[in-house]
């Protein structure tokens, strides 16, 4: 496996490349993230791996200089993956110049649920991944399902600005107990991670309370809250949507049987969490 650091050196190594599966990290690598090696594999080739801790989609209270990184040990295990190339550039390698051209996604998308919690995210999210993109030229993209909205925008994205790039989206990777996989999962204390997979079961149960059609969705909702809130958790928010665009459902769409998901975010401790669940 290539370690290249340069835009100039991507694109000479990758040069004739007609068939390439990118999948672009932030590092501190789990399972979850290998598995989108490997489905990038079956898509195209040769895999390409970025790490790149992106400051554009932390916001001054996020995490963003403490965030979990190494590279060295990331890239025994992408080597071990067979990636071709990993791209690993500096902030001065990809922001040599402040950044002032932004991608900035549709409000009724970007500014509802992460972005409304965390404003900013996907301008940021956007931008990184249309430079990423300039510069790798994939043909196929991986992203994980447990972002939910980042896939939709960067699907959207993708499609409204004629990018030759397909998005291929992956299931959620997760623990025995039900954890999401999560770089940021490192922060948990013992107990915190005893504690975790709450957010997950909390989520099924909101599926079922769905599923069953007993209680309004606003009720459920309200419960789901207060059941974490009891258990020390600080949830943001716990919301069914419409998968195909992530607006509410009305009653027209519950009788029709509208394809639904519930997500979530909730801080446990420090640790800030996401999650969701198609019903």
């Amino acid at each position: 496996m290539k370690i290249i650091t340069s835009i100039e050196d991507l694109r000479d190594q990758l040069s004739g490349q007609l068939r390439t599966a990118f999948v672009p990290t932030m590092g501190s690598l789990h399972e979850g993230h290998l598995s989108l090696m490997r489905l990038a594999r079956k898509h195209g080739d040769p895999v390409v791996a970025s790490i790149f801790v992106n400051r554009l989609q932390f916001g001054p209270n996020d995490d963003f200089e403490r965030y979990p990184r190494s590279l060295e040990a990331d890239a025994e295990k992408l080597a071990r993956e067979g990636v071709y190339v990993l791209f690993a550039p500096s902030e001065k390698e990809l922001y040599p110049e402040p950044q002032e051209y932004r991608v900035q996604p549709p409000d009724n998308l970007g500014n509802m649920l992460e972005g409304e919690f965390r404003p900013g995210f996907f301008n940021g999210v956007c931008t990184v991944i249309t430079k990423m993109f300039s510069c790798v030229q994939p043909r196929v993209a991986v992203f994980g399902k447990k972002d939910y909205q980042q896939l939709m925008i960067v699907r959207n994205m993708t499609r409204q600005l004629a990018m030759p790039t397909e998005i291929v989206g992956a299931e959620t990777w997760r623990a025995d107990d039900g954890l999401a996989l999560s770089s940021r999962n490192s922060y948990l204390s013992a107990a915190e991670r005893d504690e975790a997979p709450a957010l997950f079961h909390c989520l099924n149960t909101v599926a079922d309370n769905v599923r069953t059609g007993r209680l309004p969705i606003a009720e459920v909702e309200r419960s789901a809250m207060a059941s974490l809130a009891q258990r020390g958790w600080k949830p943001d928010y716990i919301s069914v949507r419409k998968r195909h665009d992530l607006l509410a459902p009305d009653a027209a769409d519950l009788e029709a049987g509208t394809p639904l998901v519930v997500l979530a975010a909730a801080r446990l401790g420090t640790t800030r969490l996401i999650d969701n669940l198609e019903i």
